[in-house]
Formats: structure tokens, C-alpha cells, sequence
């Protein structure tokens, strides 16, 4: 017995010391003989990825009135869906992507569609390189906004149409480049200036000219927190570009190749106030394009042409109830000269109503005619439309 005792207190004795012997921390239920190097502390995951994932879908009946059968028409569409990610990138820096999936047609169509297409609607690297307190500015590379289109779409709703500079075809909502923005103190107004290829963001570099860029926004009320004139937006725009030639490579039976490029500038005056109970814009625009006749040959000499037009816009957004009311009226009306020489030009109408299922989703009730004056090459078109949105 006495023994059995001894030998029992050694045992007891012996796990003791062992079991003091394990660091601290060591994992439970693993045999401390075989290893007794003190086990690290596992690493702390990776902080989450913060990505900003937003979108916007675009939906609507349409109806066209226009006589004979190719012309009138009835249908749903689900126009495009713009998905955005942003995410950070380090200190200051940040990255935006932007993809526009929508119904693409067939040249010349209006009925007959191929498929979902996704392309990158903005794709650009941004850097805050000026965080002051009165003072902001940044740059951005790639895919980025155009000079003049977003500031125009913050007061009229693109889910509805097109804005006015856009759909006259003075340039695109977004192209390849890079820009700057600076923001006056006090929230006076901003300068944005872009320096981009020109043909816009569905289109690769076309020719080895560049598009120069800037607008100067003032909103000199904006400190007024309750006055009527705290939202007006003044703004001035000026793009200077250029293409080249068709004949910039010469060819078979041509004089030679023409390196000078061809005239495409454009400039504009818009002002704007976005109050809840009355939004509306008038804006003013010309464009200065040059084009090209004849075959750059001997018997056939190349002639450039020039192309002035003018767009003369404005609009206005409605609330005739309240400023929270979710029923409003919206009108707008575009003169658009297509050719300030033969006075040829055509008129833009847009005039309905719009409710508002809440703050992320709309419905708008709309008819657009375009009509053409002094034979101006655009179609004539009268369209009822059921036009829905939904931001998410």
C-alpha cells in the first residue's frame, strides 16, 4: 500500500511540473512532448475589402403614333442598367467602375435587337490631392466624366431622356482621358477641365488629336441656407477638339495623305436651380464642326466644309402641391440648328408627369415629338412613353 502511494504522489508530481511547462496559448488537446516551441499568436484577418455597390435600371413603354405600319409601334424596354463599384485604394486615392449593360441594335434598327451587351461606362483611378478646409481638388485617369453632361443631368432626370447636349450629338457623356476638379471655398462653384481622345467612351482612340475641356460652375447664393436663391448653378463651358482626315493616309489615285486635322469645338452658357418645389435650366450652345468633300484627287480636289449649329433648351420640374408632394410635372422644349448656313434645324418636346413610388424608384407619363424644320436630317417622331427608374 505504502507503494502504491509513493508511486501514485510521483505520477501526480511529474504532471504537475510537465503541465507547467506548456507556454501559454498552446493548443488544447495536442500532446506537449513532441513540441514544446512556443506557438504565435495566428494573424489577425485582412480587413474587408470596403466596396460601395450601387446601380440604376432604366425601363419603359413606349408607344409611337407616326402613320403606316414600319412607324407605329408599341413595346416594353428595359433600356440599360448601370452598375457602379467604388472602392478605396489607399490614402486619398480611389477607384470607380461603372457598367453600362443595355439592349444593343442592329445599324439603321429600332425594332430588332442582338442582345445584352456590358461595356464600361466610367472606369478611372482617382487621387484627392487637395484636402484643405476651404480648398478641394482632385484628379482622375481613364473612363471619366465629359465636360458638360453630368452637371446638366444633376438638375434633369436622364432616366426621361437624353440631356440636351447629348442627344444633339455635341459629344459624348464619358470618355477616355484625364481630368481635374477644384472646388471654390464656402461651396461657391467648382472648375472641371477634362483632356480626353474625343470619340467618347464607346469608341478606342481613332486618330492621334486630342479634346481639350473646361467648365467653370458658380453658385455664388449657396451659403444662404434659406434663401431662394441658395441652388442656382451658373456655368460656362468652352471644348476645343479635332479629328483627322478621312484622308490621313492617303491611298490609290489621291494627291496625298492629309495630316491637318478637321475643326470640332463647341461652347456653352447654362444656368440652373434645383429647389424640391421648382428645378429648372436654360442653356445656350454652338458647335463649330468642319467636314470634307471630294476624293484628294487631281479631278476631284478635297474641299473642307463648315458645319455651324446652335441648341437653344430649357426645362423645368414641377411640384405644384408641395415640395415633398410625390407628384410632379415636367416639360422641356430644344431647338436644335443643325446648320446655322442653310438654317436647317428641328424641335425637341418633352411634356408629362411623374410620381414618385419612393425616394429610389419614379414613374414618369411623358410624350416626346421631334419635329423636323427647314429639311433637317432627323425623323420625325411622336412617342407616348411610361418611362420607370430604379435606384438601388
Amino acid at each position: 500500500m505504502r507503494i502504491s502511494l509513493v508511486l501514485a504522489g510521483t505520477v501526480l508530481g511529474l504532471s504537475a511540473v510537465l503541465s507547467a511547462q506548456v507556454p501559454a496559448g498552446y493548443p488544447a488537446g495536442r500532446d506537449s512532448t513532441q513540441d514544446t516551441t512556443k506557438v504565435r499568436a495566428a494573424p489577425a484577418a485582412p480587413a474587408a475589402l470596403a466596396v460601395d455597390f450601387s446601380g440604376i435600371v432604366f425601363a419603359h413603354f413606349q408607344y409611337r403614333g407616326e402613320k403606316g405600319p414600319s412607324q407605329a409601334s408599341n413595346r416594353f424596354d428595359v433600356e440599360r442598367a448601370y452598375l457602379t463599384f467604388r472602392m478605396p485604394a489607399g490614402e486619398r486615392t480611389s477607384v470607380r467602375i461603372t457598367t453600362d449593360l443595355y439592349q444593343q441594335t442592329t445599324p439603321g434598327s429600332d425594332s430588332y435587337y442582338r442582345g445584352w451587351t456590358v461595356r464600361a461606362k466610367y472606369a478611372y483611378l482617382q487621387y484627392n490631392y487637395l484636402n484643405g478646409r476651404a480648398w478641394r481638388a482632385l484628379a482622375r485617369l481613364g473612363l471619366l466624366h465629359t465636360v458638360m453632361i453630368e452637371h446638366d443631368e444633376s438638375f434633369w432626370p436622364r432616366w426621361i431622356s437624353q440631356a440636351a447636349t447629348e442627344r444633339a450629338g455635341f459629344f459624348s457623356s464619358a470618355d477616355a482621358g484625364l481630368a481635374t476638379s477644384l472646388t471654390l471655398p464656402r461651396k461657391r462653384g467648382e472648375l472641371y477641365a477634362t483632356i480626353t481622345n474625343g470619340p467618347g467612351y464607346t469608341s478606342r482612340e481613332l486618330d492621334r488629336f486630342k479634346d481639350y475641356a473646361a467648365r467653370l460652375t458658380l453658385t455664388p447664393w449657396a451659403g444662404d441656407q434659406d434663401g431662394p436663391l441658395r441652388t442656382v448653378a451658373l456655368s460656362a463651358w468652352g471644348y476645343k477638339g479635332a479629328i483627322a482626315s478621312k484622308f490621313v493616309s492617303g491611298g490609290s489615285g489621291q494627291v496625298g495623305p492629309v495630316g491637318a486635322s478637321l475643326r470640332r469645338d463647341r461652347w456653352g452658357l447654362h444656368a440652373a436651380a434645383g429647389d424640391p418645389r421648382l428645378t429648372f435650366a436654360l442653356q445656350y450652345g454652338s458647335r463649330m464642326d468642319e467636314g470634307e468633300t471630294g476624293l484628294n484627287s487631281a479631278g476631284s480636289p478635297r474641299n473642307v466644309t463648315d458645319s455651324t449649329g446652335r441648341l437653344i433648351s430649357g426645362y423645368a420640374i414641377v411640384r405644384p402641391l408641395s415640395a415633398q408632394s410625390r407628384f410632379g410635372l415636367i416639360g422641356r422644349f430644344d431647338r436644335v440648328i443643325t446648320n446655322t448656313f442653310t438654317d436647317a434645324r428641328y424641335n425637341l418636346i418633352i411634356a408629362g408627369m411623374t410620381w414618385d413610388f419612393s425616394k429610389r424608384a419614379s414613374l414618369a407619363l411623358d410624350y416626346q415629338e421631334t419635329t423636323p424644320v427647314e429639311g433637317a436630317p432627323v425623323t420625325p417622331v411622336k412617342a407616348y412613353f411610361a418611362h420607370f427608374v430604379a435606384r438601388f
